[in-house]
């Protein structure tokens, strides 16, 4: 399967747009709201998937969407647009430019588009299936790491994992060789940019995922869920990236 030109298109300007919408509220004293699931949510992450809607609306009406803030469309269409307009909403509060705009295309069930923008930063990681992921426009590649001894790990934090999975990260954590506490999305961009080895979550919905895979894969990494299925429309949420397709089932058997 191979990405089409306008699809890679239609996403940066999607993310155009998420930028255009997210940057004026930053570190500016906006107020805070907390959802039902206790996970706080501001204009900008309602800004920024309004004007993403919009644009996606006008240009290609008959596509599905699955957002963050404003729920699904057409979600039995054979092309879904997955948005989360902030993840890393926690990060942006805090104004650590650490968050990301995810933004995926799914066909047939599967991610085959993703981007990973950081508007602050001026950063943006594109992978499509069948090309190369790209930082800014230029190439970026995972590293290579075959043991988890020499892993450097990372995490977004404890209170994202329930207490089965929380022990069972214990377990891998115990045979990395570092580990990084924050960074939602980023620790996966920085991953496919040969930064980091591996991330382990727990908990992920999938607008908070899907995105993901195709910017880890298309750098030469892998993503799974922690049986070691790939990741899609049905995964649970529970995410094995690694840098290097070695570390998959060291990392699994760790977890247990």
């Amino acid at each position: 399967m191979t990405v089409r030109d306008e699809d890679i298109a239609l996403a940066q300007a999607l993310a155009d747009a998420a930028g255009a919408a997210i940057r004026p509220h930053f570190r500016s004293g906006f107020a805070v709201e907390q959802k039902g699931d206790r996970s706080p949510v501001t204009v900008a992450d309602r800004a920024a998937e309004a004007a993403m809607r919009a644009i996606l609306a006008a240009r290609v009406p008959t596509d599905g969407i699955i957002g963050e803030e404003y729920g699904r469309e057409r979600e039995e269409a054979a092309r879904l647009w997955v948005l989360d307009p902030i993840d890393g909403t926690r990060s942006f509060v805090a104004g650590r430019a650490i968050f990301g705009a995810l933004i995926a295309l799914i066909e047939d069930g599967v991610p085959v588009l993703g981007v990973i923008d950081q508007p602050i930063a001026g950063e943006r990681w594109l992978g499509a299936v069948g090309r190369p992921t790209t930082l800014n426009g230029a190439p970026v590649r995972c590293r290579p790491c075959a043991a988890l001894g020499d892993a450097h790990l990372a995490t977004t934090g404890p209170s994202y994992f329930g207490a089965e999975g929380w022990a069972a990260y214990g377990r891998a954590s115990a045979a990395a060789r570092d580990l990084l506490w924050g960074g939602d999305c980023y620790n996966y961009a920085l991953l496919a940019s040969g930064h980091l080895d591996l991330v382990i979550e727990e908990g992920l919905k999938l607008y908070d995922f899907a995105a993901l895979v195709p910017v880890v894969e298309g750098a030469g990494g892998r993503m799974v869920d922690w049986r070691g299925a790939p990741l899609g429309l049905a995964s649970e949420g529970r995410v094995i990236a690694a840098s290097d397709a070695r570390l998959i089932d060291p990392a699994i058997a760790a977890l247990g």
